[in-house]
């Protein structure tokens, strides 16, 4: 598979998630290796010693460890939706980061030390300005889905599933949809091809296995 980038990858991370769905929208076929977080194989740690996914090894053996970046460099390569008109860095950067930090102590309090209840409400603000921008228009990229909005969805759909019945009575009825939207889509489908752990001297893992946009 030396002919293939090689994305290093775990089905749950939402930071994976997003970088799957461009690389599945770009028409990129890479070959998968699955993760487990306990137990992170050798050639993850050799390619990006910091050990976290995504990371995406290039032929030429160029390393893309940010999963932001993969995003843009598969849709620079190939973007038949046309998801770099709809890049929103600022939108973004709130989510990776005042987001993010909320909805890490939301979910874990117990890791963090910290009042879920507070975060949950401080994420619930943040989720309020998307809200706001989905009342206008179907997508936060405008009238059809982009990068912003796939690069958004899995953190939102982490905050929901976390107290669904919880989520699903909070006024965003526009978010709800959305986020309904995206998921049921072939293309959220697809990006969560289950696989088990790689291990060095199986039998490479393409992906995707197949996909048809829609």
């Amino acid at each position: 598979m030396a002919d293939r980038p090689i994305l290093y990858s775990f089905r749950r991370c939402p930071y994976a998630m997003r970088a799957r769905m461009a690389l599945l929208a770009s028409g990129t076929v890479c070959e998968l290796r699955e993760v487990k977080l306990s137990d992170k194989p050798g050639a993850l740690i050799a390619a990006s010693p910091k050990g976290t996914v995504p990371v995406l090894v290039l032929p030429d053996r160029t390393v893309i460890d940010q999963s932001i970046d993969i995003m843009r460099w598969a849709l620079s390569r190939n973007d038949p939706e046309g998801w770099l008109g709809g890049d929103d860095a600022a939108l973004i950067a709130a989510n990776d980061g005042p987001f993010k930090h909320h909805l890490d102590r939301y979910k874990y309090p117990g890791r963090y030390g910290t009042d879920a209840a507070e975060h949950r409400a401080a994420g619930l603000a943040l989720l309020g300005l998307l809200e706001e921008r989905l009342a206008q228009g179907a997508y936060l990229s405008g009238g059809a889905r982009g990068l912003a909005d796939i690069a958004v969805m899995p953190f939102v759909r982490q905050f929901a599933e976390t107290d669904r019945g919880w989520f699903d009575s909070q006024p965003v009825p526009a978010l709800r949809a959305w986020l309904a939207g995206l998921l049921a889509s072939p293309l959220f489908a697809a990006a969560m091809l289950r696989v088990p752990p790689w291990a060095a001297g199986q039998p490479a893992v393409l992906f995707p296995a197949v996909y048809e946009a829609a």
